[in-house]
């Protein structure tokens, strides 16, 4: 196939590819799957007539203001301000105000976006059939190196808050977990998407 395996290359003219066999290709599927129920549905689709700017401030068309408690989501959508780059100086209640007013008008739009990037994984794996070999070439064009980019992201970061990851150095110590560890099998997913995003932004 003239393609090494699991690593994205870019295509000529822009995009990217990818050889995926039967495995990978399920394995991806059901992750991005998965990713699509944990994120949930996003804000609703407006009316075509429906005036932007008032459907903005339309009360009820605000979005959560409290961030959420699963830590894999919590991580998806982490508040935009505090933590650890918030000054000695900083006010914890008014960061706290700042951080739930920005998600109120932004979560919603993020988490639609989040579920656009996921959908297309499902979407481009779906109209993949390998070859007698048991593998198949998948090319990414447009805005699909993006979109995937973005899924990937997700769901390492979904992986990481399973595993309770908070650094990548702490990722080469579960790697060398034992065969029968319950999180093996999570431990190399993650450190497998690490390498598809990182052949996928080179050809970027």
């Amino acid at each position: 196939m003239g393609r090494s395996m699991g690593v994205f290359e870019a295509l000529k003219g822009g995009g990217a590819a990818v050889a995926l066999d039967e495995i990978e290709i399920s394995i991806l599927r059901s992750l991005a799957v998965q990713l699509l129920e944990l994120i949930g549905p996003g804000a609703p689709e407006p009316a075509e007539d429906a005036d932007p700017l008032a459907a903005l401030f339309a009360e009820g068309s605000d979005g959560p203001t409290e961030p959420p408690s699963d830590p894999a989501l919590a991580r998806l959508f982490p508040d935009a301000y505090g933590g650890p780059g918030a000054g000695p100086k900083e006010d914890p209640q008014e960061l706290r105000a700042r951080s739930a007013e920005f998600r109120r008008f932004t979560e919603n739009d993020l988490r639609s976006r989040k579920r656009e990037d996921a959908l297309a994984v499902v979407r481009s794996l779906d109209g993949l059939t390998p070859a007698g070999d048991g593998a198949a070439v998948l090319e990414l064009t447009g805005e699909l190196p993006l979109r995937w980019l973005g899924a990937l992201n997700d769901l390492r970061l979904t992986i990481a808050a399973r595993l309770e990851i908070t650094q990548d150095d702490e990722s080469e110590l579960l790697f060398r977990l034992p065969d029968d560890d319950p999180r093996k099998p999570m431990v190399m997913a993650y450190l497998w998407l690490g390498g598809l995003q990182e052949t996928l932004i080179e050809t970027l």
